[in-house]
């Protein structure tokens, strides 16, 4: 069963991103008036784009592209996805931000080794951008593992469903609001879409990327969209008894998160990093302090 579990896991995490892409085009389209592309879509460009040949610029741009990839796959072994939770004893919050950063670390050695300019641009970009909200999401992060006072991630959702969800418990409110305000920025949609921003940069880090490497990375972006919300789910909205209501509540969070990329323009990376490293910062800090006052 644990077997099972360890690779069912990655495919569940696979396909349950690769869906939320082609639903989010679907959605921007119907929000726009336009009939859009059919939800299917990134499934179906991912299998001709594996079936077509490309140009490799060297060993790094391999090797940072599968690095990437592998380390959002082992991420996914770690969260729980309802009971699905093959590695959920082998290591906690602290070994899944370690994890959370091999992503853009890959992606950025690999595009780096392509030597475009958009390509170095939108890396910059996402590193900026990483390093942006990774500020709030610590201070978040200490103020669960000190109010629950554990660093286990399926401890934290267990407390939940005693205590009722992070979000809404006292002293975690704070905390849960400077995550709801940095999650548009972990997930990479608008306001702080400026990774990709193809009519600045042309795509940025893909823009070198074509055949089965854009089908790695679209496979890759597919994963951090899984990891974002589902993360969301387990440390803010209790996770889920089962699967299914697992999943229910991902899709509530992935249209809000639609939502405000429907109607928000992008910010330059400047606005956007004096954004996150301001408010959002601010009120974990105050929710962490709360957290440690009550606790005491």
């Amino acid at each position: 069963m644990h077997i099972i579990e360890l690779i069912f896991s990655p495919l569940l995490a696979l396909l349950i991103g690769v869906f939320f892409l082609g639903l989010a085009r679907k959605v921007m389209a119907r929000i726009q008036w336009r009939y859009g592309p059919p939800v299917t879509q990134p499934l179906i460009d991912i299998i001709r784009l594996l079936s077509q040949k490309s140009a490799s610029h060297g060993v790094a741009f391999n090797i940072g592209l599968v690095m990437s990839l592998a380390g959002s796959l082992v991420i996914t072994l770690f969260l729980p996805f309802g009971k699905i939770a093959p590695m959920s004893n082998s290591g906690g919050m602290l070994v899944i931000l370690y994890l959370m950063l091999i992503g853009p670390l890959g992606m950025a050695i690999s595009s780096g080794e392509s030597a475009n300019p958009n390509a170095s641009i939108g890396i910059s970009r996402k590193l900026l951008l990483a390093m942006g909200y990774e500020l709030p999401f610590l201070l978040v992060v200490l103020a669960l593992m000190t109010a629950y006072n554990t660093t286990s991630i399926t401890e934290i959702v267990s407390l939940q469903r005693d205590t009722g969800w992070s979000m809404f418990t006292f002293p975690l409110v704070l905390s849960g609001i400077a995550y709801l305000l940095i999650l548009p920025a972990m997930l990479g949609v608008r306001p702080f879409e400026v990774v990709n921003a193809p009519q600045e940069i042309s795509s940025g880090p893909l823009v070198e990327y074509g055949g089965p490497y854009l089908a790695l990375a679209t496979l890759q972006h597919a994963l951090a969209f899984f990891i974002g919300i589902s993360l969301f789910v387990n440390l803010m909205w209790g996770g889920a008894a089962n699967p299914v209501i697992f999943f229910l509540k991902m899709l509530v969070v992935f249209f809000l998160g639609i939502f405000v990329n429907a109607v928000f323009p992008r910010l330059r990376i400047d606005q956007a990093i004096r954004y996150l490293w301001r408010w959002p910062s601010l009120i974990a800090f105050a929710g962490l302090i709360l957290v440690c006052v009550t606790g005491s």
